[in-house]
């Protein structure tokens, strides 16, 4: 009798077992699979201590017709909408987000080079030029030439003197 009831317990907590497994598995196969989040690089830009001119400043000071500041506002606008729509696209990483942005900073910058006049366009090469040898001469300023490492003489082991004959097969 003792051994019928241990048969019934075991056979029970196999059961047991068996259906939570194939519940496990059957809800695991209906269910969509969970999405991978990938985790984002944050990158943070570095904290600028004094004004740096950028390529926008470029265009700073010109003297601009109202056709061409009107010109200039609409392409400032469609960029900006361009740029939101990146901003807040969830399919792009963070880098994809990044890359696109400063493409379309830099057609932006062309567009509006193409409004300029002859002579503004003349201006803002010459400004770009002085922008970019000032940018050259910091960053030479900043590469200083590194000391050659000193080697200290280290007593090399005593090699066997290599003979011009060709090696010898065994005599057999």
């Amino acid at each position: 009798m003792k051994m019928n009831r241990l048969t019934k317990l075991l056979v029970a907590g196999g059961a047991l077992v068996f259906l939570s497994a194939t519940s496990m598995l059957a809800g695991a196969q209906s269910a969509p699979p969970a999405p991978v989040s990938t985790p984002r690089k944050t990158t943070s830009r570095p904290i600028r201590t004094k004004k740096e001119p950028g390529p926008m400043d470029d265009f700073a000071g010109l003297n601009f017709t109202d056709d061409q500041k009107a010109r200039i506002n609409k392409i400032h606008e469609d960029f900006k909408a361009r740029m939101d729509a990146v901003i807040k696209d969830e399919k792009l990483s963070a880098d994809q987000k990044g890359a696109m942005l400063q493409g379309f900073q830099h057609m932006q910058r062309g567009e509006v080079y193409k409004v300029l006049t002859p002579d503004q366009q003349t201006e803002v090469r010459k400004r770009i030029l002085a922008r970019r040898t000032e940018a050259k001469k910091e960053q030479d300023k900043t590469k200083q030439p590194t000391p050659a490492p000193q080697v200290s003489p280290t007593p090399q082991p005593a090699q066997k003197p290599q003979s011009s004959k060709p090696p010898q097969p065994p005599a057999a």
